[in-house]
């Protein structure tokens, strides 16, 4: 590749350079890994709690010191990508991710676990924006990002599901501590191909000092609302700590957002958020892995807990799931998001995943897999794998190279608080609707097996309720796609990419 290609942003798409494909491989590795990470660890919980001595008060920070550490600086990530590049961000997340995962591995104590996860968290939050906005710099022919985009959302999508099913191989057959050194090959393949690979477009990178007030009131106040819903699913809504924490955290964001709008290198410009359809996106994809989260959480424990699956079988059972995801990103969504505007994507896959929801609220105790829970499934992963992936295109699309990073942490960030909103507010509902569905029938269960037919029909009641909340929720995201994104429209606004900057979105031609 010439001195020439390289040091212009969007030369190596034209030059027709083979290497950003090869990159796209190393990309695609890391973001698997990451998302494998989230749901792997909650398959080998149950072991590690007993191996390490940990108490059933303290094994939520688990996934607790993780989710705090990850959803508070990815922000502060993004903007180290800006800074310091891309390419060098990623492989340094890579790296330490890697060392966390190694080191948790090897944890003999519960506090060790705990503080191997907040590392995990801390690299992790480094490393996500840093890929994405690798692929929004390195991808700008719009079929070529299409295809990336594609299958960079099928992998964002499904992989917590493949790591469903390698956390029950590795839990089952061979022992908790591979659900984190399986990471250490992933990031090292990763890391070496993305060293030699990536070739990093020049010019884009946000030499501005850091903005160290937006840097703090950012993380503490992301910290407080991703702690604030983790606390209200043990501790209940009304708990003073849950309560402060919420409080906090609108006073924290409400004067990160004041900050911002005044200093001269703000650590997340606000035209970045402000922009109608990055604002949109953020929203709507933040409301639909709520939805996500509930299928997840609810699932797992409906054929584990009323099923009597194996952790290897309840992974397999998500397959068709991941294969409907990959089907919508890399077949649908890639195929018509230079056709027709990314609303005319991202509304309809909304409405589609919430029809795969709306089946899922007739579960009952011996409802069968093929009829009911197949074509849920196999809808809701067409449905997200078809939203997802024009979403994660345009929230990257007309930003100015020196914002990639940010409008990438902006995306993470949404996924996060959304991931952590939807686990505690739905176990909230699903668990009250449970304990009300007990009380008001076992009274009427004489004998030991009744009482515990009625308790199994109290958690499958509990999950259907809490699915009708999903429902409502993904059709909430579907407006909000329809009416905020106008990218692609003919004759639409131009998406600004900066102060005084604007980049035409490209009026896609519909094949007649």
């Amino acid at each position: 590749m010439s001195e020439a290609a390289l040091k212009a942003p969007g030369a190596a798409a034209a030059s027709g350079d083979a290497n950003r494909w090869k990159a796209l491989v190393f990309i695609a590795l890391a973001q698997l890994m990451v998302v494998l990470d989230a749901t792997i660890v909650n398959i080998a919980l149950p072991s590690a709690q007993t191996d390490l001595g940990i108490s059933d008060g303290n094994r939520q920070w688990v996934v607790t010191a993780y989710a705090l550490a990850f959803g508070g600086l990815l922000l502060f990530g993004g903007r180290i990508a800006d800074l310091w590049g891309r390419k060098r961000a990623f492989v340094l997340g890579l790296a330490g991710f890697a060392a966390a995962s190694a080191l948790g591995g090897a944890a003999t104590t519960g506090t060790m676990m705990f503080g191997a996860r907040a590392l995990q968290g801390v690299f992790g939050a480094l490393l996500a924006p840093a890929a994405l906005s690798l692929l929004a710099v390195m991808f700008t022919d719009a079929k070529e990002r299409a295809k990336a985009f594609g299958i960079y959302g099928a992998i964002a999508g499904g992989g917590g599901a493949v790591g469903l099913i390698l956390g029950g191989f590795l839990t089952e057959y061979l022992d908790w501590r591979w659900t984190f050194f399986v990471n250490v090959p992933f990031a090292v393949v990763a890391a070496a191909g993305a060293y030699f690979v990536i070739r990093e477009p020049e010019g884009g990178r946000n030499r501005n000092p850091l903005d160290i007030p937006g840097v703090l009131l950012s993380t503490l106040g992301l910290v407080a609302l991703v702690y604030g819903f983790t606390r209200a699913e043990s501790d209940g809504w009304g708990d003073a700590v849950t309560v402060s924490m919420f409080v906090a955290s609108v006073v924290l964001l409400v004067a990160f957002a004041i900050v911002e709008s005044k200093v001269k290198a703000p650590l997340l410009p606000l035209r970045v958020v402000t922009d109608r359809n990055r604002g949109g996106i953020y929203l709507s994809l933040g409301l639909a892995i709520i939805g996500m989260f509930g299928l997840f959480l609810f699932l797992t424990y409906y054929l584990q807990v009323v099923k009597g699956y194996s952790p290897v079988k309840t992974g397999f059972a998500f397959l068709p799931m991941v294969a409907g995801m990959i089907t919508g990103s890399t077949q649908i969504g890639t195929r018509l998001m230079t056709r027709v505007p990314a609303r005319l994507l991202m509304g309809p896959g909304f409405l589609v995943a919430a029809i795969g929801m709306l089946l899922l609220t007739q579960l009952e105790i011996d409802s069968s897999y093929g009829a009911l829970l197949l074509p849920a499934m196999v809808l809701l992963g067409l449905g997200m794998g078809t939203a997802f992936m024009p979403a994660m295109s345009l929230a990257t699309q007309g930003v100015e190279p020196r914002d990639a990073g940010v409008a990438s942490a902006m995306v993470n960030t949404s996924q996060q608080v959304g991931g952590a909103i939807g686990t505690a507010l739905l176990n909230t509902i699903a668990a009250s609707a449970t304990t009300s569905y007990i009380k008001d029938h076992i009274a009427g269960a004489a004998s030991r097996p009744q009482q515990q037919l009625v308790t199994l029909q109290g958690q499958v009641h509990g999950y259907s309720t809490a699915i009708w909340f999903a429902v409502g929720i993904l059709a909430v995201a579907a407006l909000i796609a329809f009416t905020f994104v106008n990218a692609g429209r003919p004759g639409a606004t131009p998406m600004a990419s900066g102060e005084g900057v604007e980049d035409e979105v490209p009026v896609p031609v519909v094949a007649h």
